[in-house]
């Protein structure tokens, strides 16, 4: 016998597989890892997720998104939980959404190397420039277009591209 529960579910994953990022419209909320569950009661749809941090100022755009695109296609009865524990970390983005950064220009975080390298105080952690692939880098700044991306700069190709900081 078919789970239509779980058929269900699949159907409302594929959905929200076209729920981009504001920010980074090539990246959707499957690919952040920021869906934590989609719970399905009778005719009820619920939807937790994480948002990548707790004053990210797309949370409030990435839950009406997600809304209208269940709602669009037939779900009428839905809830959006946004969830801040456990906290949101780039160790929950997927291989293809770290695949999907590089090619937009934005290299994908490192692996939670950075976490000690912060609290240590360490020089610059190594970043691959995004074009090129060279690891002759220098961090411009520790804040980018946004809260969550460092800018840098490659000193091969000489140019500037947004890094997505660990966390």
């Amino acid at each position: 016998m078919v789970n239509t529960a779980t058929i269900e579910e699949a159907k409302i994953r594929a959905l929200l597989e076209t729920v981009k990022d504001p920010e980074i419209p090539v990246l959707s909320i499957i690919d952040l890892g920021m869906l934590r569950e989609i719970k399905i009661k009778d005719d009820k749809i619920e939807v937790v997720f994480t948002p990548t941090y707790s004053g990210c100022p797309a949370t409030d755009m990435i839950s009406a998104t997600i809304k209208m695109v269940l709602q669009e296609n037939g779900y009428s009865n839905v809830k959006i939980t946004s969830v801040l524990s456990p906290a949101w970390t780039t160790d929950w983005m997927t291989e293809e959404g770290k695949k999907k950064l590089k090619s937009y220009g934005i290299a994908p975080p490192n692996p939670k190397q950075q976490v000690c390298h912060q609290e240590l105080f360490l020089p610059d952690e190594a970043v691959q420039c995004p074009r090129c692939d060279s690891w002759n880098t220098h961090r411009i700044s520790e804040f980018g277009s946004t809260a969550c991306k460092a800018l840098y700069q490659c000193d091969d190709c000489k140019e500037p591209f947004d890094y997505f900081k660990c966390h």
